[in-house]
């Protein structure tokens, strides 16, 4: 059973940066797409940002591109989202997923399908206010 553990979050005023990470209990490359979720208080959960089992494809909500980053360490199994520029609508709580590539192929990161992704962490808070 693959696990999860989100880590990074935090309160930084508008304009500032937070890195999350999601430390994986396995390797993930080749063998699992990764995702990162938000849900605010309020608000269905919605996809910010996925990276494909291969690491060569990305995908970014409208709202993040240009100020999010996704990324991959292979040898610390760890998918990090880097968050510049944060504004007060980024905060919610932040969660990575795990497709595996029985359900989704290596090219593909997609973040729209919930569904696809079988494995969650805990979640990380994520608040941007002065």
């Amino acid at each position: 059973q693959l696990l999860l553990v989100e880590s990074g979050g935090g309160l930084v005023p508008p304009g500032g940066s937070l890195r999350l990470s999601c430390a994986a209990s396995e390797f993930t490359e080749d063998y699992y797409a990764i995702g990162w979720f938000r849900q605010a208080p309020g608000k269905e959960r919605e996809g910010v940002s996925c990276i494909s089992a291969s690491g060569g494809s990305t995908n970014y909500a409208d709202s993040v591109k240009g100020r999010f980053t996704i990324s991959r360490d292979s040898a610390k199994n760890t998918v990090y989202l880097q968050m510049n520029s944060l504004k007060p609508e980024d905060t919610a709580v932040y969660f990575c997923a795990a497709a595996d590539t029985l359900t989704i192929s290596t090219v593909q990161a997609t973040c729209d399908d919930q569904s696809l992704y079988d494995y969650w962490g805990q979640g990380t808070q994520v608040t941007v206010s002065s």
